[in-house]
């Protein structure tokens, strides 16, 4: 009895575990015919798998789902919380399997976040070499989400940890970019994700060193609008042009400009001028750069480091009358041979070459003979504007369009055919129109005063104040950034002047030649002018305190006149102190902000309207879009309308180096009700296309008529 009940017991089991297997091996083998089959219709089989008990028919499962996923994702989404539970399960032994199956539901649900979370779970199985939707999107999110953390580590110095999971995937596409060749897509990629090491080494294995190097600077220069960012990019670059086998110094130089960094643009001026003569062509090559490009203070230190002394032209009393060739458009520039030290030393000539290129001289001569050779501008236009003129405001606009259209070709025909026309004006039109012959002959400065003779001031009981005063404006212009031989005698002129309106024009004109060179003296003495708390005078002072201390960012000068500007019960001093502060916040990008803020959230609209063309000075020509937004965001919410028409005007500054988007961009304002808008979009139209012939901005300009 015993034995037939364990015979019977046994025979139970043996057909239950043969019923069993029967089972699951028609279900498997449904499952398969069902995904290789050509008529599919349902994933409910391999699904069904899922909620079995053994773990070897959930991975059977799992490696199914894996394939058809990107087919069935809408049956599979129902399930998968399933997926997500094999996933956090630490004991399943196929968990980033899972992970990528819970990342693909996610994908076509358009719940990219989840995608990718479910994506680093799974880094290990994923083909970053197979092209597909999927593996893209992930990786741009990875890539992005990457950028991310990298910023706030190393922009905003926040204290955060990135997942090691995201390096993971981004050092496998810089390992694809190497693989394929791709190193520009690299040098994009280390550039944002703030991957230093990575940039240094996508330039170095490239094929072409230099020319790398050169993407990268182009870059940086154009594309990254964190100043502290590019500094460091430009720090990495001139390391490895250092250690290039022939070391490009005329683009280590240009990054020196950038970083501000005279004393070694110094050395290497220094160590190639003591080199053969082959160098020196190069050497002339960097000069060129750095005047093209660099303030009046960097190029003085460069100068002093060099032990070139820049010794004021002498400056000749003013003639009693204008000497000028009546066979000729006005007077042109002189073409005498640059004087050099007569040094015997060979060094002491090269140096006396560069300094002569350093000081402006060449460099000036040469930009004038090019620009009365190529001039062809049209005097129709100008006819047709000064016969149309039937007001003071429109006889002042011919003017000044005469001077931009003549602008440094000494070309003064229009106002020489049109004397008795000119005589028309009066008052501050007498002083725009003198001082538009500063801007057509800017950069004549050889013979500047003796262009400017009959207009200058003689005695105490001269002509007339509004002709004197634009005259010195006039000879600010023409040595504009380059006022080292005019800078004593518009001093002087300063000091002696009485009248309001001369000295009026003489702040402006000394605020010009001395742009940029953060000079001490000169700065102390227009803030002297701007205390004596006089309208006129202190609205040129407060702009040539700006024009002085331009891109510097300079504490002190921005503490006095912002501390001035909150203390002045004159409109103009504001308004001309307003245009200060913006100068000083030149180029400075982020660095600015804290002063934007300060002045944007003022109570007074004219410091608000200050704030806005800081905005336009600090981030001029990056088209960075997070200004745009804020320059936007007041365009049209603000309650003063001379903030709005500022914060428009400031859009055509950020975009004037992409003019093509300018008309995008203010479009809808070009046709606002408010005329102070619409003002602004014009303006902002002109800034951003000018020199260019934009179809589209014209267009938007013709809409005016």
């Amino acid at each position: 009895w015993y034995q037939r009940r364990v015979r019977k017991q046994w025979y139970q089991r043996r057909v239950r575990d043969t019923n069993y297997f029967i089972n699951t091996n028609l279900r498997m083998t449904a499952a398969t015919i069902s995904y290789n089959g050509a008529g599919i219709t349902s994933a409910a089989g391999v699904i069904s798998l899922l909620s079995e008990p053994q773990i070897e028919l959930k991975i059977f499962a799992l490696n199914k789902l894996n394939l058809i996923v990107h087919e069935f994702w809408a049956e599979i989404s129902d399930v998968v919380d399933k997926i997500e539970i094999l996933y956090e399960d630490e004991s399943f032994e196929e968990r980033e399997l899972s992970a990528l199956v819970a990342s693909k539901v996610y994908y076509h649900l358009g719940a990219y976040d989840e995608a990718l979370h479910y994506a680093l779970g799974a880094a290990s199985l994923l083909n970053f070499d197979q092209s597909s939707e999927y593996i893209d999107t992930v990786v741009a999110r990875a890539i992005d989400q990457y950028i991310k953390q990298r910023i706030q580590l190393c922009d905003d110095a926040l204290d955060i940890t990135i997942d090691t999971r995201l390096e993971l995937i981004v050092e496998k596409m810089f390992q694809r970019c190497f693989d394929d060749g791709r190193y520009k897509q690299a040098v994009g990629i280390a550039l944002e994700t703030r991957r230093y090491d990575m940039l240094e080494s996508s330039i170095m294995k490239s094929d072409d060193i230099p020319s790398m190097l050169s993407y990268a600077l182009g870059i940086a220069m154009t594309l990254l609008q964190k100043r502290t960012v590019r500094n460091t990019v430009l720090q990495v670059l001139v390391r490895l042009y250092t250690n290039l086998s022939q070391p490009d110094y005329t683009n280590m130089c240009q990054c020196y400009i950038y970083l501000n960094e005279p004393q070694t643009v110094c050395n290497i001026l220094n160590k190639l001028i003591s080199s053969s003569e082959a160098e020196l062509l190069m050497v002339f090559q960097i000069c060129f750069d750095v005047y093209e490009s660099a303030t009046q203070h960097f190029i003085d230190d460069v100068m002093e480091g060099l032990g070139i002394k820049q010794k004021p032209a002498e400056v000749e009393a003013p003639a009693t009358e204008m000497e000028v060739d009546s066979t000729t458009e006005g007077v042109k520039p002189s073409e005498e041979p640059i004087k050099t030290v007569a040094e015997d030393s060979a060094i002491d000539k090269k140096k006396a070459k560069v300094g002569s290129i350093l000081s402006g001289e060449v460099p000036i001569a040469l930009k004038s003979q090019f620009l009365i050779r190529k001039n062809t501008s049209d005097m129709l236009v100008l006819k047709n504007c000064k016969d149309a003129s039937r007001n003071a405001v429109c006889h002042t606009a011919t003017v000044i369009a005469n001077s931009y259209m003549h602008a440094g070709t000494t070309c003064d025909t229009f106002l020489r055919d049109n004397l008795d026309w000119l005589a028309k004006a009066t008052n501050w039109a007498k002083f725009t129109a003198t001082a538009s012959i500063g801007v057509i002959h800017h950069g004549h400065e050889t013979n500047a005063l003796k262009l400017m003779a009959s207009y200058l001031p003689k005695d105490p009981a001269g002509g007339s104040p509004y002709q004197e005063g634009g005259a010195l404006y006039a000879l600010g212009m023409i040595h504009a950034n380059h006022g080292a031989a005019i800078i004593p005698y518009l001093t002087e002129q300063l000091q002696s002047a009485t009248n309001e309106t001369v000295k009026h024009g003489g702040c402006l004109g000394l605020g010009l030649a001395a742009m940029t060179s953060k000079n001490s003296e000169i700065y102390e003495q227009l803030k002297n002018n701007l205390y004596q708390d006089d309208a006129i005078i202190g609205e040129a002072a407060g702009l040539g305190m700006g024009l002085v201390m331009m891109g510097s960012l300079d504490e002190d000068a921005l503490s006095d006149m912002m501390q001035y500007a909150h203390e002045t019960q004159h409109e103009k001093i504001l308004r001309g102190l307003s245009l200060g502060i913006a100068l000083v916040c030149y180029g400075q990008l982020e660095a600015a902000d804290p002063t934007i803020t300060e002045l944007a959230d003022d109570k007074d609209p004219v410091l608000r309207m200050c704030g806005m063309y800081s905005v336009g000075m600090a981030y001029a020509g990056t088209g960075n879009n997070k200004a745009i937004r804020k320059l936007l965001h007041v365009a049209v919410s603000d309650v003063n309308d001379d903030v709005r028409r500022a914060a428009v005007i400031s859009i055509g500054f950020l975009l004037f180096n992409s003019p093509e988007q300018c008309p995008n961009v203010v479009s809808l304002l070009s046709e606002s009700y408010n005329s102070h808008v619409r003002y602004g979009a014009a303006l902002a139209l002109g800034i951003s296309c000018a020199g260019n012939g934009n179809e589209r901005g014209s267009e938007h300009l013709g809409t005016y008529d």
